[in-house]
């Protein structure tokens, strides 16, 4: 009878390996990883809060005064120094004027840098109920604006230091005289 056995030395056969399943598993989670990076990308914007401080204290040097932006349902006014109005943008067709505020803004950097004021901050005095993306809209006008420079667009820096605070209740608490410390006030 012959005996057919199994040795000690006998190899076994190897076991293909099967990674059908695993690619197909990365196929279809390589992308949506990625798609997933995308929803949760974060958007920073710095702000500085306004001082607190009595406003009877010693008057203030015109450098140091705040540019006010005081945004209301139905305009835009924007005062410079403190207190003092440099032009009232009313609502148009397609809501608030910012073109309008943007040129203001303009006039008033160009107008301290003509007296060697290098001014970068602002406060929007904001009214309740101001839609989010009006505001968002108001501090990318009033950071910067589009120029030209050398057949380039570059974004030209207006006031990119942002407060926020909340509009006076009463419109009349400013002056609506124009500024006697700035010589040539816009209007």
């Amino acid at each position: 009878m012959a005996r057919t056995s199994r040795g000690r030395g006998a190899k076994k056969p190897d076991a293909e390996l099967d990674i059908t399943s695993f690619m197909n598993l990365m196929i279809v989670l390589v992308p949506v990883l990625l798609m997933m990076m995308v929803f949760s990308r974060i958007t920073v914007l710095d702000l500085t809060l306004p001082e607190l401080g009595d406003a009877s204290e010693m008057p203030i040097d015109i450098k140091d005064q705040r540019l006010e932006i005081v945004v209301r349902a139905n305009n835009i006014a924007v005062y410079y120094p403190q207190g003092y109005l440099v032009k009232d943008l009313p609502l148009i067709d397609q809501g608030y004027d910012y073109a309008g505020l943007q040129n203001t803004l303009k006039q008033v950097k160009q107008n301290l840098l003509s007296q060697d004021i290098d001014k970068k901050a602002a406060t929007l005095l904001l009214e309740e109920d101001i839609p989010y993306q009006a505001i968002v809209a108001l501090m990318d006008t009033t950071r910067s604006y589009p120029d030209v420079v050398i057949a380039s667009v570059v974004e030209a820096e207006l006031f990119p230091e942002i407060s926020l605070g909340d509009a006076p209740i009463d419109g009349r608490v400013f002056d609506e005289t124009p500024a006697p410390a700035i010589p040539g006030g816009i209007n």
